[in-house]
This record gives C-alpha cells, structure tokens and sequence, in this order.
C-alpha cells in the first residue's frame, strides 16, 4: 500500500485540472475551458462556482440558463463526494497552504501558538459581506479580490498580481494563523461546507482500533471535525470536512477510512 497515495492523487488532480485549463487557453484543448468561476467540459458539460453565481445574483445579473445550470450541476456533484473535496482536490491555493501547513509542523510553530487567535466561522461572515457588497454596488465583488482566481488565471494567463497572492497565502499560513486563508477566511470553502453538510462520502471513525495517538488531528486542516477520534466510533458528518484523507493516510491503527454516508441507520434511529 502507498503511504501518500491520496496525497499523490490530490496532487495529480490539481496539477492535471491546470494542465487541462493552459492547454485549453494556449493549444485549445476542449477538455475543460475556462476557468474555476464557470468551466465547460468536453464542449457540452457546464459548471459554474455555487458562490460566483450567488455573487452575481445578488449584483443583480441576469443569470444565463448555462450558468444556472452549471452551478446546479456543480452543487450536485460536490454534494455527492463532499463539498469541500472542491479545497483539497481542485483549488490550486490548497498546493500552498499544505506547503505552510507542514512547514509550520516540522519548525514546531503549531506548538508554540496553542490557541488560535481567530474563529472559523469568520469565513461565513465574509460570504455574508461579501452577498451585501455584491448587492450594493452592482459587481461579484469578492471576485475581484479572490487569492483563488488570481492564483488559477495566473497559472492559466500569466503570474501577474497572482505571485503576490502565493506570497500574501504562504507567509499568512505560515506565520500567522494555522490554516488562517483555507480554514478561516475563504468564502470559497465556505460555501462548499454548506454543501458538504449532505455529502454521501464520509470519513468514518471505528474507535475500538483507535489508540489515541493523535497523528490525524495533527495533519488535518479542520481538526475540529474529528471531535470524536478516541471517543466513539461514528462518521465525520460536519460540512467543514475537506475529504483530503490525511487523517486516513497517517492512521496507523486503520481506525480511519471513507465510508458512504449512513442514510438508513439515521432514518431509523429518528424513527
């Protein structure tokens, strides 16, 4: 078995995803054209980000039947193997905060900052500001400003403003705030969470093999999703879950692997 395979296949996907979108932009490629707000693939398959699109709507746009129907096709699709799987498999800004993240671990600043110095659920605020914006001034304005899209147009264009983003990301992650753009202040992720609530793939917990060493809280970007490890043995159901499957990969004691969401037991027991 391949210690890293599930990091090795995430790298692949993202690498291969903006593979895919220069050689659409410079060679033509009909793969997959355009980019993480709105992409078509094959010529026929639209997707459209859920939150670029709420953005837009709020603005006041008159929303095409393509992109209505690219995000629909988007939220189903992520609200099947897990919304935030969108962070860790697809976004090219995930690339850099595992970067930060395990530096941070291997300089030991994760043990020197105990408590984190801002909540999670400031990223639902800045959705939230940012719907208020959008409809103010007439204009998808967290586009404007996105790390995520500067990132993959430069990639995809031309670096541009999108180095000083990696740059901003990096040392923000890495000096700051653990985890501080992905798993703080990205309304990207955000959005995804809320989809991810009704995800079919899970991560599930078996707490009789689980000898507590801790090991996955350690590596995962949203630990507080692990709540249960050492104390029961159910599946990760909170959206903020990514489906990365570092805590699967760094399990030891196999207490860690996907599952499918447990839809019949649920059902029975509220019954």
């Amino acid at each position: 078995m391949i210690k890293n395979k599930y990091l090795i296949l995430r790298r692949v996907t993202q690498i291969g995803l903006l593979v895919l979108y220069f050689g659409a932009n410079a060679w033509g490629w009909s793969f997959i054209m355009g980019n993480l707000s709105s992409s078509l693939i094959l010529d026929t398959i639209p997707m459209s980000d859920p939150y670029a699109v709420l953005q837009m709507f709020a603005a006041g746009a008159i929303i095409a039947a393509d992109i209505f129907l690219g995000m629909l096709v988007a939220v189903l699709f992520y609200a099947i193997i897990g919304g935030r799987a969108f962070c860790s498999w697809v976004c090219p800004v995930n690339m850099i905060t595992d970067l930060a993240n395990y530096l941070r671990r291997k300089l030991g600043f994760n043990t020197i900052q105990k408590r984190q110095p801002a909540s999670r659920s400031m990223r639902y605020w800045v959705v939230g500001i940012s719907i208020i914006l959008s409809f103010a001034l007439g204009i998808a304005a967290f586009e404007f400003v996105s790390p995520v899209a500067m990132v993959h147009r430069g990639i995809i264009f031309g670096m541009g403003f999108g180095w000083a983003a990696i740059v901003v990301i990096f040392l923000f992650d890495l000096f700051v705030l653990k985890n501080g753009w992905c798993g703080h202040i990205c309304p990207i992720g955000a959005v995804y969470s809320i989809i991810g609530r009704f995800s079919l793939i899970r991560v599930k917990h078996e707490e009789e093999k689980c000898t507590v060493c801790m090991k996955c809280k350690e590596v995962c970007p949203e630990n507080q999703v692990l709540f249960m490890v050492g104390k029961s043995s159910e599946q990760v159901l909170m959206g903020e879950c990514t489906n990365c499957a570092r805590c699967i990969e760094v399990c030891d004691d196999d207490a860690l692997n996907f599952s499918i969401r447990d839809l019949v037991n649920k059902n029975k027991n509220k019954n």
